[in-house]
């Protein structure tokens, strides 16, 4: 018997190669990623970005499942999209929230104008933040100017606190954190930073460690590994008790957890999967996805269709979506997934 669907949030990649950094851990734009050459290769395409004729329709299909949440593209830079801003007027068409993840540089236009125009819309704007200072944060994110990225946090938090005032409308900011050997050493850092900076939330997930290159920042490779980051994770709840909001509340910490000793091999049995029957992925090229692991990975996972073929309601109630529902923890996949975590 199937599950009833609990859908309330879907991702859209719509141009996962447009991007104006090259983060180390990026599946596509690392400096290590031959992904977009070889896409060429492969296809002829350059630059895979979908169609707004398609954002429209799984926006109102979207709206008959009554999800809540839409995310535009976590590859690339989704600020980058041509016409973006005919996204948000569809969240106001619809009625759903714009749930947004961005590297910080609020590209083409001034920070205020991007806030003036994001805040009325969006729940969260997830910041991808990876170091307290200038030189650990670009190590990681190359081509990214730090400090001018804590002046774009100050003014966009600015903006949003002046909105809220205004309206009791409140946009949450997060930094999006990816946990690493060579930046989880200024974690407590960060915290103290965003603190101070207004951001409401610090969250994150291991590392996907897709290239040899980056195979020796993952914190699961040895017990020695795991046992500094159980300590940056005490490190990180004692800075959250410490350094408080202007607003005098503690920030938030979410997946900053400590690792256990059986994670160098598999995640907990009893860890959940976060995603499945209440969140979906459709790429620029329409296929959909259960969850947000490595392309390549998730590709075991089998074959959910394609957006142009199937509507998002016929997925979530195949057969095969529905028995990934209740076995994905017999996959080598989700064995040793990093989002999986505690109820």
């Amino acid at each position: 018997m199937n599950q009833p669907s609990e859908l309330w949030r879907i991702t859209i990649d719509t141009n996962p190669e447009d991007c104006n950094l090259s983060c180390i851990m990026c599946e596509e734009h690392s400096p290590y990623s031959d992904f977009i050459p070889t896409l060429y290769k492969e296809t002829g395409i350059k630059r895979r970005r979908m169609p707004f004729e398609w954002i429209e329709q799984i926006f109102h299909q979207a709206k008959e499942l009554g999800v809540k949440e839409i995310i535009p593209s976590t590859m690339g830079e989704p600020l980058l999209y041509k016409g973006f801003d005919r996204i948000f007027e569809l969240s106001r068409q619809t009625g759903i929230k714009i749930n947004l993840t961005t590297n910080g540089t609020f590209p083409k236009k001034s920070v205020v104008e991007w806030a003036m125009f994001i805040v009325p819309n969006t729940t969260d704007i997830k910041i991808s933040w990876n170091g307290a200072t200038q030189e650990t944060a670009e190590k990681v994110m190359h081509k990214i100017d730090f400090q001018q990225c804590v002046r774009n946090v100050k003014e966009f938090v600015k903006v949003r606190d002046e909105y809220y005032r205004e309206t009791g409308y409140f946009c949450r900011v997060t930094f999006q954190l990816t946990f690493m050997e060579n930046n989880m050493h200024e974690l407590a850092d960060i915290i103290k930073l965003a603190a101070s900076l207004g951001v409401d939330r610090v969250k994150g997930h291991q590392l996907w460690a897709h290239f040899d290159e980056i195979k020796k920042l993952n914190f699961k490779r040895s017990q020695e590994a795991m046992q500094r980051w159980n300590q940056y994770v005490k490190e990180a709840y004692a800075a959250r008790d410490q350094f408080l909001k202007p607003n005098g509340e503690k920030i938030l910490l979410e997946n900053i957890i400590p690792l256990k000793i059986e994670e160098t091999k598999a995640v907990p049995e009893d860890y959940i999967c976060p995603f499945l029957n209440k969140e979906l992925w459709i790429s620029a090229t329409g296929k959909y996805s259960p969850c947000c692991a490595p392309d390549k990975m998730r590709q075991s996972l089998g074959d959910f269709g394609n957006f142009q073929e199937q509507q998002i309601s016929e997925v979530m109630e195949s057969n095969l979506y529905q028995n990934l529902l209740a076995t994905y923890k017999t996959h080598e996949l989700c064995k040793n997934c990093n989002m999986r975590k505690p109820q």
